[in-house]
């Protein structure tokens, strides 16, 4: 099969540089994590604006449910998109994925409350979060490839930049969380303030483009593609790789639960706690610049010890703390506990995150690898991420305690022990 046009083209490219590389494959997934993070941060007033109901808790559980809905469609943007990237290349599957995401964005910022138009608004919000759904499961398969393509010596330390720039994406959400929640008034919040931070992620699409739109494809795809059949790279996957995609599954289920908890935290100090909305944000904050500084030390150094070495310890102890953590801070409600809380928790998911993009890629050949990683990780993300907050409010519910939410994370824990134990037990990777 011929190389495909664009492709071709980029080996008479001068190579990127490393940093254009990452913020090229990292800007879209950026956007991605911040339209999660800002949605669930202000999930309260997108279920007051969107979704009323006859009380509080079913109008929240009818926003987080809506929340959790996108990413069941995540799996078919995988294989669509993930597919589109080993036949056309990378490039054109993130310049695609990173337009779906904003027009995503465009309809929430622009949807009428229900108290306008009825049934359509919590409808035109489900429509919105599906097209983001479908767009972000591309994009991390596509991404990823890109950057440990193009620097093979670097793979742990390129490929953490994809949840650095989570980190990033997060602590911005964040930041604009404490800050409308400090400087307006509960009524402004709920009227029009919430949908400001919506507003402020279009911004990112226009810059995205732009960057993407001047980097080549990396030499190793391009060498691949040459004489290689890619008719059908997102069948090949799901028939002659699933056992690799099963265990890319069961190694994101940890890292991805705890990362929407921590998003669910600004939702979970206000419910759950009674305490003021800027107290959650500023806990988030916290969390992320934790993540932020953490995580491309933790890719960094897994280039040298091997993934795998630092993946383990951190799941274990996420395992082991969790519950003692939720019982100190139902115990002793506060923002330190709650700052104290966030912030080990964000080491310790750094520390498990930050090398693991790394290691999924190995387990793909540069075929199909696009196509596995979106594949297995939205899968992932759909059963362990997107479900989280509404696992962890239905749980609340139905138990009556506020630890509740631990049991899902050490759940969770013990699948990700599981699959490191097969990946380095069969294998052989470290």
């Amino acid at each position: 099969m011929a190389v495909p046009p664009r492709a071709a083209e980029s080996g008479l490219s001068r190579p990127p540089g490393a940093v254009k590389i990452i913020a090229a494959a990292c800007v879209g997934n950026a956007l991605e994590w911040y339209d999660i993070a800002i949605y669930s941060f202000f999930a309260v007033y997108v279920a007051h604006a969107f979704f009323p109901a006859g009380d509080a808790t079913s109008s929240l559980l009818l926003a987080l449910g809506t929340f959790g809905a996108s990413f069941l469609i995540r799996p078919i943007g995988a294989i669509v998109l993930g597919s589109y990237a080993d036949r056309a290349g990378r490039k054109p599957a993130l310049t695609l994925s990173i337009w779906l995401m904003v027009l995503g964005t465009l309809l929430i910022c622009v949807m009428p409350p229900y108290a306008s138009i009825g049934m359509l608004a919590p409808l035109g919000i489900l429509v919105a979060r599906l097209i983001q759904g479908f767009s972000a499961g591309g994009e991390f398969g596509s991404a990823t490839a890109l950057m440990v393509e193009h620097l093979p010596h670097r793979r742990g330390y390129a490929a953490s930049w994809q949840f650095t720039s989570q980190a990033a994406a997060t602590l911005l959400a964040a930041t604009l969380g404490t800050v409308l929640t400090s400087t307006l008034t509960p009524e402004q919040l709920q009227s029009w303030g919430f949908r400001i931070p919506f507003v402020v992620g279009l911004l990112v699409g226009p810059v995205g483009y732009y960057i993407r739109r001047h980097v080549p494809e990396a030499p190793e795809f391009v060498t691949a593609s040459t004489g290689a059949d890619q008719r059908a790279p997102g069948r090949q996957v799901l028939r002659e790789q699933k056992s690799r995609v099963l265990l890319t599954i069961g190694v994101l289920a940890v890292t991805t639960c705890l990362n929407y908890l921590l998003s669910y935290m600004p939702t979970y100090a206000i419910k759950q706690l009674h305490l003021p909305a800027s107290t959650g944000f500023a806990a988030a904050l916290v969390g992320g610049i934790a993540l932020l500084i953490a995580t491309p030390f933790a890719g960094h150094f897994s280039d040298r010890f091997g993934q795998i070495r630092f993946m383990r310890p951190a799941a274990v102890l996420i395992l082991l703390l969790i519950y003692p953590l939720f019982l100190l801070l139902v115990t002793f409600p506060g923002i330190g506990v709650l700052l104290g809380m966030l912030c080990i928790l964000s080491v310790l998911k750094a520390a498990y995150f930050g090398p693991m993009a790394a290691l999924l890629a190995n387990l793909f050949p540069a075929e199909t690898r696009a196509t596995g990683m979106a594949v297995g990780y939205n899968i992932g993300v759909a059963i362990f991420g997107g479900f989280t907050p509404l696992i962890a409010t239905w749980l609340i519910s139905v138990t009556g305690s506020p630890l509740a939410p631990s049991f899902w994370v050490m759940f969770t824990g013990v699948v990700s022990l599981a699959s490191l134990g097969v990946i380095s037990g069969k294998l052989g990777l470290r």
